[in-house]
């Protein structure tokens, strides 16, 4: 393992101060400390954030949720407001990883996670994402767990965070703090679409540490779930996924807000397919026309087209979950 060194903060200005020179946060060390190992990820210098006050769940005045960056997964998933406020949160932490992981694993962490791709995570082949410039060795490859939205001629990665997939529907908002202050940006803005340059991967200035996520606030009563479709059932990245937010009153859907996750190089928001729904009644015709655009745009490759389907069903199943009709 390369050499570095570790420095443990007590306060967000120590850790702002440490990482404006350079140093990498660290708290649940789940991803990192695996990339660390595999010799993907080279790190001069580890700051240590476990000890900062970061640990809240709050409910805001407009009735959004605020999650503290370090609340563990397992934490957030437990949390009575989150799973009476936004089960689709809920669910998607509880669908990830394995308890044990979910047990050390930040919610700050989970949406700083790195692909899972494994040309990314193999160093002796070629990935722009890890060696800029280097090729995309996925790209003619065996592509099956691959991206089909938001792909480039660089990178067709996938973003393997559930959580954030939920997020994104629930058009969340990145709390930072760095050396020029604070600063919250939307969630859609946060994590970044490969394009020409797959290294950079989030919005993050120099030094800036996630200090929370808060959702927005919607319309009550609104029903949410995630669901997951995975090769096997226990400890496995999704195939595809959807995150649906629904807010019904009299009879009609006044509010709808769906993602799609295993399917984009980020989580992918699904606008076509809440527009679709916004003023209609509930019904299954509805959610197979709905689900239906969830594709616009697709660019499956050799070995990933069943996605293109299996994403429309996935969706449609969750619309009909949520929604409430059989």
């Amino acid at each position: 393992m390369h050499p570095f060194t570790y420095t443990r903060v007590s306060d967000t200005r120590e850790a702002v101060d440490a990482g404006r020179h350079g140093g990498r946060y660290i708290a649940g060390g789940t991803t990192l400390v695996d990339l660390m190992r595999e010799t993907v990820e080279r790190p001069d210098a580890l700051v240590d954030i476990t000890g900062l006050p970061l640990r809240e769940v709050t409910v805001t005045e407009r009735g959004g949720l605020r999650i503290g960056a370090l609340v563990t997964m397992s934490g957030a998933a437990a949390h009575p407001k989150v799973r009476a406020l936004y089960p689709v949160v809920a669910e998607a932490l509880e669908l990830s990883a394995s308890a044990q992981l979910r047990n050390m694993a930040t919610i700050g962490g989970n949406i700083m996670q790195r692909t899972r791709c494994t040309y990314f995570r193999d160093v002796s082949a070629p990935c722009n994402k890890r060696e800029p410039g280097s090729g995309c060795a996925a790209l003619h490859g065996y592509n099956r767990s691959h991206a089909i939205l938001g792909t480039s001629d660089h990178c067709a990665a996938t973003h393997p965070s559930d959580v954030a997939v939920a997020f994104a529907a629930l058009e969340a908002r990145v709390h930072l703090l760095g050396p020029d202050g604070e600063r919250r940006v939307p969630f859609a803005d946060f994590l970044l679409r490969p394009g020409t340059t797959p290294s950079r991967e989030q919005a993050l200035r120099q030094g800036e540490l996630i200090t929370a996520v808060e959702t927005a606030a919607f319309p009550r009563p609104l029903k949410s779930g995630y669901l997951k479709v995975r090769d096997r059932q226990s400890y496995e990245f999704a195939l595809t996924s959807a995150a649906v937010a629904m807010h019904v009153r009299g009879g009609v859907i006044r509010e709808a807000k769906v993602a799609a996750g295993g399917v984009g190089t980020v989580p992918w928001r699904l606008p076509a397919v809440e527009q679709h729904l916004i003023g209609e009644r509930p019904s299954t015709s509805l959610w197979a026309a709905a689900a239906a655009r969830a594709t616009d745009h697709a660019r499956p490759l050799r070995h990933n087209r069943f996605k293109v389907e299996l994403l429309r069903r996935t969706v449609e199943r969750q619309l009909r979950i949520v929604g409430g009709t059989k």
